[in-house]
């Protein structure tokens, strides 16, 4: 009986346990949650692995909406499609925030902001100027450009299609003619949904608003919602960083020579570790950023004739014109085009880079020279010449100390024997034995 009542009070006292953790993680969750996602920059595969990040994260905590926060002087059409279709096709509504102050969703950012299901921009930011250049940033032959420009005005005008006309005509604009406007603006003509201060000013203005997705229509529920803030990861953020012209070039020419080093002088593993990783982080910028890759021989050719200058030393003239063609391959491989929303390749750092690289492989020259000519100073080969001292007398044969080594010897043929304690001369070394002559004390 007694073990019945305690199996009952132990089931009391669960059930109360229970309900009390179930009751604050329901309060909890029933608050809306709003993910907020920041890019800054330009337009690259990177923003498209951190917005799906983004949009998987707010789908499992069942966010009400996600804000995108975008500053950004554009990018390639292709990558600006995919992100496009990734919000298109989110399960959770995308608000995409031109912020902050003074901010641009110019280019291929100007369509991502009408993708989003809500669009809105900060004071003082702009919008526009999407015309279409080359995949190298380059303008396109003008057939190609009327082409591609049809098929972004066709994409805006799906984009644009619950907007009032006049905000689609100036969408078209914007392609056609590189239009941009303020957010005053995009907002008076209907491109924009909200001029807001900053997230919460807009999760204030959007609450209640109905946004369509693929599985039907969605009222916003955002007033007061916890803001759920996702960084960009530590390899988005170098990923990010290696799509920089400069850096890409440094990295591609330490790369090589790092290899050129563990190459000529083979044993170690620390140059040949940090060239393989440098030219692999370079390999990967060189794979997003628009480049002509003729530069990519001229480069090549610069490193041959690096090399040719340690095997067959000219004093210098094969690393100048590998320090020249290294100059030319660096600004004919990423200045050679226009890459939007990149800075070009500073001329200064691939003069200093390419000095720097040739003097490095003139030095190794240099050292090796002087190495060949210096005559060797340790071991056997370094006896013949040195004077000892007769410890055994040598009739023909005894020994001498050299070198502060006890040495078997004998005296060459047709010279004088050297008594106990006289100075002689190594000639040569035969095996362990040496042959030795008297030295004539001074006058």
């Amino acid at each position: 009986m007694k073990s019945r009542m305690a199996s009952r009070l132990w089931l009391v006292f669960f059930c109360i346990f229970w309900v009390l953790s179930v009751i604050p993680a329901q309060a909890q969750s029933s608050a809306p949650q709003a993910v907020v996602l920041t890019f800054r920059g330009p337009i690259t595969p990177v923003l498209v692995e951190y917005l799906e990040r983004g949009l998987r994260a707010a789908d499992e905590q069942n966010a009400s909406v996600v804000v995108l926060q975008l500053d950004t002087p554009g990018g390639a059409i292709d990558t600006m499609e995919r992100i496009v279709q990734t919000i298109r096709s989110s399960p959770v509504p995308v608000a995409v925030y031109v912020s902050p102050r003074n901010a641009a969703a110019s280019s291929a950012g100007a369509l991502i902001t009408m993708a989003g299901h809500v669009a809105a921009m900060a004071p003082e930011t702009t919008i526009g100027a999407a015309s279409p250049v080359g995949g190298q940033g380059e303008d396109i032959e003008e057939t190609m450009q009327a082409k591609v420009k049809e098929s972004l005005k066709a994409s805006v005008r799906a984009l644009t299609a619950n907007r009032p006309p006049e905000a689609t005509r100036l969408a078209e604009d914007m392609i056609d003619s590189a239009k941009a406007v303020t957010v005053e603006e995009a907002l008076a003509i209907g491109l924009v949904d909200y001029k807001a201060f900053d997230v919460q000013d807009l999760l204030e203005q959007m609450d209640g608003r109905t946004v369509e997705l693929d599985s039907g229509s969605v009222t916003l529920t955002t007033a007061g919602a916890q803001l759920v803030e996702i960084r960009a990861s530590l390899i988005e953020n170098v990923l990010q960083l290696l799509i920089n012209p400069n850096l890409v070039f440094l990295l591609l020419s330490t790369g090589i020579w790092a290899l050129m080093i563990e190459l000529s002088s083979p044993g170690g593993w620390v140059a040949g570790f940090i060239g393989v990783v440098c030219i692999l982080l370079a390999v990967y910028g060189l794979g997003i950023l628009p480049v002509n890759w003729f530069g990519i021989l001229f480069i090549g050719v610069a490193f041959v004739l690096f090399v040719l200058e340690v095997k067959t030393p000219t004093v210098g003239m094969l690393s100048a014109a590998g320090a020249i063609s290294l100059i030319a391959g660096a600004l004919i491989l990423f200045n050679s085009v226009r890459i939007p929303g990149l800075p070009r390749i500073s001329p200064v750092l691939v003069v200093v880079t390419s000095i720097v690289l040739a003097a490095s492989f003139l030095a190794i020259v240099t050292f090796a020279l002087r190495a060949q000519r210096t005559p060797v100073l340790t071991g056997r080969e370094a006896l013949p010449g040195q004077v000892g001292v007769v410890r055994t007398a040598l009739h023909p044969a005894g020994t001498v100390q050299v070198a502060g080594e006890l040495w078997a010897a004998e005296v060459e043929e047709g010279q004088p024997h050297a008594a106990e304690g006289e100075r002689v001369e190594v000639l040569s070394v035969n095996g362990l034995r040496l042959t030795v002559r008297k030295v004539n004390p001074p006058s």
